[in-house]
C-alpha cells in the first residue's frame, strides 16, 4: 500500500510502485484534468504540481511521492493565483481544443506565484516545456499577463 495526498486528501492506494502518477490520477482516482500526452514528459499534458513545483505526471513513478502534496488541476482554482489564471485564460479565450490546457494553467499558475510580474522572457522561459498544438501561445502570455495584473 502506498499513501500519497492528493489536494489536500490522503489516498491509500494499492498499486505497483512504479505506475506513474498519471495513471494513478487517471484510471485509480478518476482525476481526469491531468492529460496524456507524449508519455515521455516532453509536452507538458501532465503537469501537476509537486510541493508547489511544475512536475511530469506521466514519468513520476507513485513510489517516488512519499509525503509532498500533489496539486492537481482539479484544485488549482483553490489557489489565489489559480484563480486568477483560469479567470484570464477565459477572458483571452485561450482554449482552442483544449487538450494541452490542463498542463499550461498548472505551469502558468506555478509561474505567477513564483514571479508575480513576469516578463516575455519570464513567461517564454516558465512555459516552453509545454505544447500547444492549436498554437494559442500569444493569448496564453497575454493571459498570464492579466493575471499578474489582476493580483
Amino acid at each position: 500500500m502506498i499513501t500519497i495526498r492528493i489536494n489536500n486528501e490522503l489516498h491509500q492506494l494499492d498499486v505497483a510502485d512504479d505506475m506513474p502518477l498519471l495513471w494513478v490520477l487517471r484510471d485509480i482516482l478518476g482525476l481526469t484534468g491531468t492529460k496524456y500526452g507524449c508519455g515521455v514528459a516532453q509536452c507538458g499534458a501532465c503537469t501537476i504540481h509537486l510541493d508547489g513545483i511544475p512536475a511530469r505526471a506521466c514519468q513520476l513513478p507513485v513510489s517516488l511521492i512519499g509525503d509532498r502534496q500533489i496539486t492537481t488541476i482539479e484544485a488549482i482554482g483553490n489557489t489565489e493565483e489559480g484563480t486568477r489564471v483560469q479567470a484570464a485564460w477565459l477572458q483571452h479565450q485561450v482554449i482552442q481544443c483544449g487538450y494541452c490546457q490542463s498542463g499550461q494553467i498548472m505551469a502558468a499558475t506555478a509561474l505567477l506565484r513564483d514571479n508575480p510580474n513576469p516578463t516575455n522572457d519570464d513567461i517564454d522561459d516558465a512555459m516552453s516545456g509545454n505544447i500547444c498544438r492549436c498554437g494559442t501561445y500569444v493569448r496564453i502570455r497575454e493571459a498570464i499577463h492579466q493575471a499578474a495584473n489582476n493580483a
